[in-house]
């Protein structure tokens, strides 16, 4: 009997170590998919250790690129912040790494699809809605929802024990065995010892950001500029670097945000599944442009059209976690988002001080700010007594609604 050919997103962690070699053994041809997204791994060492693993084919590619334009920025753009304060990333990554996965599976002749996120956690519906947006034919091979795999694994030590036993190279260990993953946009931590929400993270835990009591004594002053909304360069106001090009201005973010403490956040959110989840995040480039872009905002985006793309934010950033990337109420959402972006251009100058950012300063070839019609010292074309009738109008409903009430009391 032949052997089937599957795909099988792999990042060289516990978890797919163990799947690809338990795929191996159920009769399957792995091809290991790596996507280089921004982590801090070594690929050849990855690739190397795949095969020693048994696929019998490994695709690492670089995605890095596509991650910011395509995915970050627009993120960005359109103010996608979960529950009030995750700027997102995990999410970001994994539909383009999903979306790749079924093209290299069409290049490889294979039929299947894998994945080793938990049935308890939101990356299993990440993956497998690309999947059926992208690929509906395809089968999807998930062990953490197969039965036999989860009579077999009831969790980490069992894997550990597996690897153990199969001599599979794997970084994580009992004594360490929290969960994190990495690409451009942030670094996460969940699981293991920080599952107690009572506990502050190990300080080893953060790798992107320093704990801001050790960042520079002396601020950092940045100015970033931005056209229809996007990012299209950064300038060091201190020292003069400058960047450009997407990924490099996105990685110059990181470093400096990093460099003084920004973005660190750590809470409790609400799974997908319904399951409420303590994560760490380190998100420092991403803090930066969205302090900035909705600074700008404020001076370059009509007041109404803000408030309706505000209004339609959580439930943009709701759908890029809930995994709905390519979906038609994503396709409505975005078309939207691009039509209230245009024009929003100009610079920001940002200050970094300590975890801290602050905005200094603003300013936009397309301003709506009026600086003689704001201000309190000449009339500059307003006519105060026009605020009479203003007022009137807008107080007729709060005066008959205390009519009504005293009314109310007197029967």
């Amino acid at each position: 009997m032949a052997r089937k050919k599957v795909v099988l997103a792999y990042s060289g962690g516990l978890d797919t170590a163990c799947i690809l070699k338990y795929l191996q053994e159920k009769n399957y041809d792995v091809i290991a998919y790596c996507a280089d997204v921004g982590q801090q791994e070594d690929f050849v060492q990855m690739e190397a250790r795949a095969r020693r693993t048994g696929a019998v084919a490994v695709r690492v590619e670089d995605l890095k690129a596509p991650l910011v334009t395509e995915f970050i920025y627009p993120a960005v753009a359109g103010n996608a912040v979960y529950e009030s304060r995750y700027l997102l990333g995990t999410a970001l990554a994994r539909p383009l790494i999903a979306r790749r996965q079924v093209e290299v599976a069409r290049e490889e002749g294979a039929h299947l699809l894998a994945h080793g996120a938990t049935g308890k956690g939101n990356d299993q519906v990440r993956f497998e809605l690309t999947f059926a947006a992208l690929a509906p034919r395809m089968e999807v091979i998930s062990p953490w929802k197969d039965r036999e795999f989860l009579d077999r694994f009831q969790g980490r030590p069992d894997l550990l024990r597996y690897a153990e036993e199969h001599n599979l190279e794997v970084e994580a260990t009992a004594e360490k065995p929290y969960s994190s993953d990495e690409n451009l946009m942030h670094k996460s931590y969940e699981a293991g010892i920080l599952e107690d929400p009572t506990q502050p993270p190990p300080p080893e835990t953060f790798r992107m950001a320093r704990d801001p009591r050790d960042a520079p004594d002396e601020a950092a002053e940045v100015e970033i500029h931005f056209q229809n909304a996007l990012p299209t360069r950064v300038v060091n106001l201190g020292d003069g670097t400058e960047h450009s090009e997407p990924l490099a201005l996105f990685s110059y973010l990181n470093a400096i945000g990093g460099l003084h403490g920004v973005g660190r956040i750590d809470m409790v959110e609400n799974r997908f599944v319904g399951i409420k989840s303590r994560g760490v995040y380190e998100t420092p480039g991403g803090t930066l442009l969205h302090t900035a872009l909705r600074d700008l905002e404020g001076i370059a985006m009509d007041r109404e059209v803000l408030r309706l793309r505000d209004s339609l934010s959580p439930k943009f950033a709701q759908l890029i976690y809930d995994g709905f990337w390519f979906s038609p109420e994503m396709d409505f959402i975005r078309a939207a988002f691009a039509q209230a972006q245009a024009l929003v251009d100009g610079a920001v100058t940002l200050r970094l001080y300590k975890g801290g950012v602050h905005v200094l300063a603003r300013e936009s070839p397309s301003s709506l700010y009026d600086r003689d019609l704001s201000s309190m010292d000449v009339e500059g074309g307003y006519d105060q007594t026009d605020a009479r009738g203003f007022i009137r109008i807008h107080s007729l409903r709060l005066k008959a609604h205390r009519v009504i009430l005293r009314g109310a009391r007197d029967r």
